[in-house]
């Protein structure tokens, strides 16, 4: 599904994409704003885990990792029995990769920059 990334770039199914995004399932979330920029809160992704109930998440948090996950996310995610896997974006990639290939059900959020 994934097939690059680069700093500030991801290529997905020959779709390149510039901005940070969401992957749920097949459909892409482009333009991803977060309320904090480089902090993942409940609120910047509650909606998407909601509709689609995934059992893992994988949080790409930037070329150089910058980005980071909320307490409170974090505890939602456990409290909802969704394993968070968060790593600079690259190796996040190549997790959410993983999981996809192996039919699991994964949503990704990627900051593709920092």
């Amino acid at each position: 599904m994934i097939e690059e990334y680069t700093f500030g770039k991801m290529v997905i199914d020959g779709e390149t994409y510039k901005k940070d995004l969401i992957i749920a399932k097949d459909e892409i979330i482009p333009n991803w704003w977060r309320e904090k920029g480089h902090r993942l809160q409940l609120i910047d992704i509650k909606e998407v885990l909601d509709k689609h109930q995934p059992d893992f998440l994988v949080v790409g948090k930037g070329k150089f990792g910058m980005m980071s996950v909320s307490s409170e996310l974090k505890t939602y995610l456990r409290e909802q029995n969704i394993e968070l896997h968060e790593k600079e974006s690259g190796k996040a990639t190549q997790k959410f990769n993983k999981f996809h290939n192996e039919g699991k059900n994964v949503v990704g959020a990627f900051h593709l920059t920092c």
